[in-house]
């Protein structure tokens, strides 16, 4: 029953994606169904066999012990406040160990070896699903970086990209996760959910995007350059430069959690003095609990995981993970893995205005079309989540 109501969940998504598409005729159903069975087959691979188990025990043992080697900054600088017992510091345990993370990414892509795991990656994308390099590039890239920055590592092909392309793009962006936050997400959720829902998103933005903008190959202008992805100078002004860019995310996502949360506090404030008992978490909940129980969540715990995937859209991914992070206990592992899995990507609102905004910076007129399509990309980006968690949630 639970394989059927996800298959529904499936047609459901893909049918809205569909409906918003502005050029039907030339959707390409082949590249949308390959798609689709890559993610039936990576989420079998690393969940169902010993192989893929045993790869994202080791993925996340990797990143345990980064995490580790983070922590060892963190307790030097701050004097083991970071990790004394019972003295947990969200801003110290979890935020500050993006620094480290990016600085790693920040001396990878100096060294060019990221940009060409990303661009072959890329290649072979596009030529499975016939999407154009430059698309494929950044969807791939989008792993790997924040918003801001695998846009701005495509910005020399901006001026090819026509508003199909721009939304597939700005699609990707906001569908996927940076790596350097990756293990942030892993102090508050298992790692196995968040692992698997990077190449599940990958692909769901993908999907949903080239259903709603469907876009052809063009040869002459589909080229994708990296060789000077880096502004850096040196591997030590690398490090530098990703230390610096690291501090500047996780004092932003301080700032946001911090005035998202307080905001939310607010807004159920005025709810319970107008309808007593009632936050503005359950309205959410009893909203999405429709597609919540097709994407597999059981009856008894639809209202508040529902509740915690709307939290994310209207606020951001970090303020629904502290949501969920108390609850793992409590709630069934599909649930938990369904909603982990919804919750690892950057679809929100304030993902609006900062793909617009980077977008804009690069090229005013096509700024202006990303906003103007910005409720489209939201609920395009929220279909490919439910899309990801719903395939999760098939093997689960």
């Amino acid at each position: 029953m639970g394989i059927l109501l996800g298959l529904l969940a499936i047609i459901i998504v893909l049918a809205i994606a569909y409906a918003m598409s502005n050029d039907r005729k030339n959707v390409n159903f082949v590249g949308i169904g390959l798609m689709l069975l890559a993610q039936v087959l990576t989420t079998w691979f690393m969940f169902m066999t010993p192989i893929g188990e045993k790869i994202i025990n080791f993925i996340a043992d990797v990143f345990n012990k980064l995490i580790e080697f983070a922590n060892e900054g963190v307790a030097f600088v701050l004097g083991g406040v970071a990790i004394e017992e019972g003295g947990s510091v969200f801003f110290f345990n979890v935020l500050l160990i993006i620094i480290f993370f990016s600085t790693l990414l920040s001396v990878l892509t100096y060294l060019k070896i990221l940009p060409l795991i990303i661009k072959y990656i890329g290649w072979a994308i596009s030529k499975i699903t016939g999407l154009p390099k430059v698309e494929s590039f950044n969807a791939v890239n989008s792993m790997f970086f924040g918003q801001s920055e695998a846009i701005i590592a495509i910005k020399s092909q901006f001026h090819h990209l026509n508003n199909n392309r721009l939304y597939i793009v700005s699609a990707s962006a906001m569908g996927s996760v940076s790596a350097s936050i990756i293990g942030a997400y892993m102090q508050m959720l298992p790692a196995q959910f968040v692992l698997v829902a990077i190449p599940l998103n990958m692909f769901s933005s993908l999907i949903i995007a080239s259903l709603i903008a469907p876009v052809k190959v063009d040869d002459e202008n589909d080229e994708v350059d990296v060789k000077n992805v880096s502004d850096s100078k040196s591997f030590f002004e690398a490090m530098g430069n990703g230390a610096l860019d690291g501090g500047k995310i996780a004092l932003i996502v301080a700032a946001m959690l911090i005035a998202f949360i307080a905001a939310l506090e607010l807004v159920n404030w005025v709810i319970a003095a107008a309808f007593a008992g009632i936050t503005l978490q359950e309205i959410l909940g009893y909203v999405l609990a429709p597609i919540g129980f097709l994407m597999g969540i059981a009856p008894g715990e639809v209202i508040q995981a529902g509740g915690i995937m709307g939290t994310k859209i209207i606020t951001n991914e970090f303020v629904a993970m502290l949501e969920l992070e108390p609850l793992i206990g409590e709630l069934s592992e599909k649930t938990v893995g369904v909603v982990s899995v919804f919750l690892t990507s950057f679809a929100n609102f304030s993902s609006i205005g900062i793909i617009a905004g980077t977008v804009q910076g690069i090229n005013r007129e096509k700024g202006a079309t990303v906003s103007k399509f910005g409720m489209k990309l939201l609920i395009g980006a929220t279909l490919g989540s439910i899309l990801s968690a719903t395939i999760a949630g098939l093997f689960l």
